[in-house]
């Protein structure tokens, strides 16, 4: 059956082809364990979809390599990504959310809302390049800016660099780096890093203002180079 031909995508599928994207960004497939994990179901629930899916010319699926997206789920999973990001901005930039909380509340509402009122919502923000926590946000036409950051775990020491984004799907996380001033548009440079995954002391703003990240937090951090260095 061709994609074409579909009814309106279910939430389930939705939340798969989102999922597919998520952990594709960095990867060339996704194994049907990661996906698993990613959305909280059982491996074999998982391996049922994946096959729909490929039926259905949304996924391609090569025994143990993993899934990735054709054309088709990849403009899908682009159109509910559009749908989230500009609501999280939405709830945050209009209605007073705390960037700690929008990320939740877009998920209930990411797939009840018209593109219609994604079209409006994103008007009214001035059609805005980047969500509260710093991901970029697709075009109506699909189009998205391919990231070009790395993870602070990745930064050489004594290197500056400028958070991008941050992994937003923890509101207790988020709210432990903004008490860190560790927010898109934050400066740091990397002082430290303690072997074997050990954490990792930076300075973040002030000079001699520094701070220890563990090492899983890091791996949520996105940076790119500081401007002006």
């Amino acid at each position: 059956m061709s994609p074409a031909s579909q009814p309106h995508l279910t939430r389930s599928v939705e939340d798969y082809l989102k999922a597919v994207y998520s952990l594709t960004e960095r990867e060339e497939s996704a194994s049907t364990s990661a996906l698993a994990e990613a959305l909280d179901v059982q491996p074999a629930s998982v391996t049922g979809m994946v096959k729909r899916l490929a039926e259905c010319g949304y996924l391609e699926h090569a025994r143990y390599r993993g899934v990735r997206l054709t054309q088709a789920g990849s403009r899908e999973a682009l159109r509910i990504i559009r749908r989230h990001r500009i609501l999280e901005t939405y709830l945050h930039m209009h209605l007073g959310y705390s960037w700690d909380d929008v990320h939740p509340e877009a998920e209930r509402l990411e797939h009840a809302a018209s593109d219609a009122l994604i079209d409006r919502m994103a008007a009214i923000l001035e059609h805005p390049s980047h969500d509260p926590h710093g991901a970029p946000i697709p075009t109506p036409s699909g189009e998205i800016e391919v990231p070009e950051f790395v993870t602070l775990n990745e930064v050489d020491l004594g290197v500056a660099v400028q958070i991008r984004a941050v992994q937003d799907d923890d509101p207790a996380r988020l709210r432990y780096l903004e008490t860190l001033g560790l927010v898109p548009g934050a400066r740091l440079t990397v002082k430290e890093r303690a072997p074997f995954d050990g954490p990792t002391t930076v300075s973040v703003g002030i000079p001699g203002n520094a701070e220890v990240i563990g090492s899983d937090l890091a791996d949520g951090i996105f940076v790119i180079p500081a401007p002006g260095r």
